[in-house]
């Protein structure tokens, strides 16, 4: 069966192309939810609402999660609330390389 752990390590390899940092790292997936390990359904955020790397980011997320055995379906559902705080949402090795103490 498969887990929202294994989905997101799917996602982790994915940047975003201005901070060079995973979109995993930086906090902007917020949840992934998995029906019958053959729908799955993405919802994150971006840095700002206005990111022009915004499309390519959540293509890179639908191709990525597309390309798990059995996954028929992907949606990556693009949510703004919470709003993205990277001092609250960002790891630790995010929060160093941007200088966030």
């Amino acid at each position: 069966m498969l887990t929202k752990e294994e989905v997101i390590g799917i996602i982790e390899p994915i940047e975003d192309p201005e901070m060079r940092l995973s979109i995993v790292d930086l906090g902007l997936i917020y949840d992934v939810t998995i029906l019958d390990s053959r729908m799955i359904t993405v919802f994150m955020t971006l840095t700002t609402p206005g990111c022009p790397y915004g499309p390519q980011i959540m293509k890179s997320v639908e191709e990525a999660v597309g390309k798990i055995d059995g996954v028929e379906k992907v949606d990556v559902e693009l949510v703004w609330d919470p709003q993205w705080n990277p001092a609250e949402m960002a790891s630790e090795y995010a929060k160093d390389v941007l200088g966030i103490w």
